[in-house]
This record gives structure tokens, sequence and C-alpha cells, in this order.
């Protein structure tokens, strides 16, 4: 790129003693059947974004507010929408600078920071990707229940799967191309809800209420949680801050995975960096602010399906429209957020499966998941990840809302995990290229740097810790909720410690040590070679624009 200096190893004599096969060494992996760029730069801006749109928001959301109030639910979703958008930042920075195929996050960590580090997290990832799988699985069991109860769940649960599986064992094309109309139809569908948010504002709907801030005057603005006044009000804002996470959980990671088998990485990843935090404040800062405006926090409707767990009923969306009187809505709205729900899916069974890949081609996996077919697909690893979703089947003996809880509950608190780990990782990199002077051959940098990587690196660890807060309160006191809220803790210590005392890894790769060359040049001269074709016409730029 235009005033970025091309730097060549030979100018960096031990740069040319090649890697040893770590864990995320993609680069030096050895002879493998390897996936193939077939996304699109329309389908990579689809993915980042179809990614951060799922339950959490369209139901997850309804929990919160009963629990908490408008005012924390917006709190809440403005404050983790700045943390998330550090964390995009940081991996942005990082996937532009090295775009291999078969990258992967714990790549950077093994090259960065430590190799132990990176065998923890990796399969950290693995296992909260699968999961989440399983968890967009149960709730889409539970949306489809919402129109009928006579077929068993497991009914449902399979068809999911099974179209699942389809979607993303045939070629990374086809994956590509689902999930980019999947995320059209979830983006459609949010901006209609907030649209006809602003109409019931106003006293648009059949009935011609004007809501205005009435919820917010009444029953108010804030439930506080726990206990009485300015505390209850602050704990149910930290509560909140807490569960929007899983909203975002792995929607920032979605672009290092999709880096490797996108075309022209250097020109597509910044792009969808940069327009991921606007596009999180219009869909979730809007979101949450037409939900508080929409429902009140202790409408008897939203209490009942929150508490019986009965799918899209349980979406505040969905409760003001039954209350404004627009009949037929909440079926079309139900349908949307059935689609949001297998898009999601969908999207974390990729991200898992090359996940998997990644360590298998690094020898931290069998190396059976390497196996790619024709279309570049890892088929194994595919299917293995796949398998985890089976996990779903809970539901036929559980009620949806517990299982779905359980889920939601395990992948958070091992998002934060991860994201700690990121941004470790990047400030050790980024303090590897002021050590070499390299700083500015960075070909994508973004504001306020490292400062954004240290505030959200302290509030992650913050959250990390106080994540299960609320059941340390004598009354609230439960085995299971400690469990779902602290147990990834230990096992990311096992993992991590375990593989240290095995293999005998220093604590840290001492920043002299850390190769910032391998694969630069490769990178730069593909983004040399890459033809990008000028939109001429308006509304070829406005495309160009949005995807």
């Amino acid at each position: 790129m235009e005033g970025v200096k091309d730097y060549d190893v030979k100018e960096f004599p031990e740069a040319t003693v090649s890697l040893s096969k770590d864990i995320g060494d993609v680069e030096n992996a050895g002879p493998r059947e390897t996936t193939k760029r077939g996304l699109k730069s329309r389908q990579v801006q689809f993915l980042a974004l179809g990614g951060a749109i799922g339950t959490g928001l369209f139901i997850g959301t309804g929990s919160t507010l009963s629990v908490v109030g408008p005012a924390p639910l917006l709190m809440g979703y403005i404050f983790m929408s700045f943390v998330v958008y550090g964390i995009m930042n940081v991996l942005a920075e990082m996937t532009t600078y090295i775009p291999l195929e078969g990258l992967s996050v714990p790549y950077f960590i093994n090259r960065f920071v430590d190799p132990s580090l990176a065998f923890a997290t990796g399969w950290n990832y693995w296992y909260t990707l699968a999961m989440l799988l399983a968890t967009e699985v149960t709730a889409a069991s539970i949306i489809i229940q919402y129109w009928t109860t006579t077929v068993n769940v497991a009914v449902w649960i399979t068809i999911v799967l099974i179209v699942i599986l389809l979607l993303n064992i045939i070629a990374v094309s086809v994956f590509g191309e689902a999930e980019f109309w999947f995320a059209s139809i979830k983006i459609l569908a949010i901006l209609g809800l907030i649209i006809l948010g602003v109409v019931l504002f106003f006293g648009g709907g059949p009935n011609h209420d004007r809501l205005g801030f009435r919820y917010w005057q009444h029953p108010g603005a804030f439930n506080p949680f726990i206990v009485e006044g300015n505390a209850g009000r602050f704990l149910a804002f930290w509560y909140s801050f807490i569960k929007s996470g899983f909203a975002f959980i792995m929607s920032p990671e979605l672009i290092t995975t999709a880096a490797g088998e996108a075309e022209n990485p250097r020109r597509n990843i910044p792009k969808a960096a940069d327009r991921f935090i606007y596009r999180l404040f219009a869909f979730y800062v809007l979101g949450t602010l037409v939900i508080g405006v929409t429902v009140a926090y202790n409408d008897p409707a939203l209490m009942s399906a929150v508490a019986n767990g009965t799918g899209a009923g349980a979406s505040p969306f969905v409760v003001a429209i039954q209350n404004a009187g627009i009949g037929g809505l909440n079926h079309v709205i139900n349908a949307a957020i059935l689609t949001s729900a297998w898009s999601s899916g969908n999207s974390w069974l990729f991200a898992g499966s090359r996940m998997l890949y990644s360590l298998a081609c690094t020898d931290q996996a069998p190396k059976v998941f390497r196996r790619c077919n024709k279309k570049g697909v890892p088929y194994v690893a595919v299917l293995f990840t796949w398998a985890i979703g089976l996990l779903a089947y809970l539901n036929v003996s559980n009620s949806g809302a517990s299982v779905f809880n359980w889920f939601t509950n395990i992948t958070t608190i091992s998002g934060f995990i991860a994201w700690i780990v990121v941004l470790i990782t990047y400030l050790r990199f980024r303090k590897a290229l002021i050590f070499n002077n390299m700083l500015d051959a960075l070909p994508y940098k973004t504001p306020l740097q490292p400062y954004t990587a240290w505030f959200s690196l302290i509030v992650m660890i913050i959250l990390t810790l106080t994540n299960g807060f609320y059941v340390f309160v004598p009354s609230r006191w439960n085995v299971s909720d400690f469990l779902v809220a602290y147990i990834t803790l230990p096992i990311f210590l096992v993992l991590y410690l375990g593989h240290k005392a095995w293999f005998k890894t220093p604590w840290a790769i001492g920043v002299q040590d850390i190769d910032v060359w391998t694969g630069k040049e490769a990178a730069d001269a593909a983004e040399r070679d890459y033809v990008i074709t000028v939109p001429s016409t308006w509304y070829e730029k406005v495309w160009d624009w949005i995807a």
C-alpha cells in the first residue's frame, strides 16, 4: 500500500530460520490438503455483520429487560459495543498484516505470545464455537414451537442440524452465499423493527397509542437488581453489561476465520472492520432503545414468556407487536428470528470447523481433521464440530429455557477468556513491531491504539471475574449457576498449564524473538497482484460501500 515499506526476509537473517511446527503455525504446517479462497467481498462483509446479529438480540434482550429495565439494557449494549469494537480493531490489524490461508486466532497467539497459551485458546475457541452451534439450534427449535407444539422438538432439531451441515459441507462458496442471504434477511428484519418502534413511539400503531418514553417513567427506567437504591441500579447495569456479551461472542473472530478463504483480504478485512462499529450501534443500540420504549419490563406477556422459555414469544419485539394490535406481524418476525438462529448456527459451524482444521494443521489435533474435499472444505472437521451440535437434543428431556441458559452462560465466559488472550496477543505484536522499527509497516491501522486495546483488556478481565457475581448472594446461591458461570476458567487453566508442563515451554516468547516477517512478503505480493475493479456508476458505488 502507498507509504508502506515492503520488508523482505533477506533484510532480517534471523527470520530465514523456519519456525517449528508450533500451535497455530499454518505457514509451516507441512504438506496438507488446503482450504480455498472462495468468499467474495460482500460475503465477508455480511458474515462479519450477520454473526453479530443472533438470538442474543432478538430473544436474550427480553430476559435481560425483565430483570433490569430499559436503561441498564441500553447502557449495557452501548458499553459492550465499545469493548467489542476494540477487539475487532486489534484482530483486523493483525489479520490484515499476515492474511494467511488457514489462518486462526491461535496462530497469532503462538507466534506473538506463547505456544501453550495458543493451545489452550485454540481448544477453548473450538468447544465454544461448537456449543454456540448447539445454542442456536436449541433456539431455533423452541422458536419453531411458537407455531406448534404437537411435533416433538427432536424433529425440528434434526431438520435444523441437517440443513446447517449441508450448507457447510458442499463448498465454502455455498456457505458464503447462504450466509449472505441469511444475513440480509436479519438486517432487513432488525431495520424494519427499528422503524416499527419509531412508529409506535409516535402513536402510529392501529390503536394510535403514543408510547413515547412512558415505560421509562412507569414502571421506570431501572429495575434495581438484588438490592434497592443506587447500588441496585448499578448492579442492574453490570448484570446487563455481562449478559450483553453473549450477543457479541465470537463475532469479531469471524473476520480472522474468513480471512484465510476471502478474496483480497488486505482490502476486504479493513472494510469489514471499519464498518463494524457503525453497524453495531445501528442494530444493537437502536434495537435496544426501541425495545425499552415499546415494552415495559414488567409486562405480563414478557414475564410469562421469559419464565416459560417460549422461544420468539420471549422476544420483546414480538410482545410490542402483540400489544400494539398488529395482527399477523408477530408470525413474520418469528420467521425472521428463526432465520437469525439458523444463520448464526451456520456461521458457528464454519468458524468451529476452521478452528479445528487449523489445530490439526499444527499437530494440536489429530491429522484426520486436515482432510479437505475438492472444494477446499475440511469435511472431517466440519462433521466432528457438527456432532457437538447434537447436544441440542438435551431439549428433549429438559426445558428449552434451561438448556439455552446453560449454553449461553458457558459460551459467554469462554468468549470473554478468548478476548482477554486476543488483546494480550495484540499488545505483544505491537511491541514486537516497535522493537523492530516496523510499526509503519502495518497496512491497516486503527485509531487510539494501544489505548483502546488496554481499555478493552482491563474491562474484560473485570467482567470475567465478576461474570457470576449474583450467585454469591445467599438467597440466589445455586450450584449449577455457579458451575456454568465459572467452569470454563479451570478448564482453560488445565489446558494451559498441562501443555506447558508437558512440553516445558517458556512463559512467553521474548520480544526480540517474535517473528514479524514470515508471511508478510507473500501478502504484500498478493495485494500488488490483485486487480481491483473500480465502481463507475452511482449504484455500483453504493453497492461497493454496502458490500
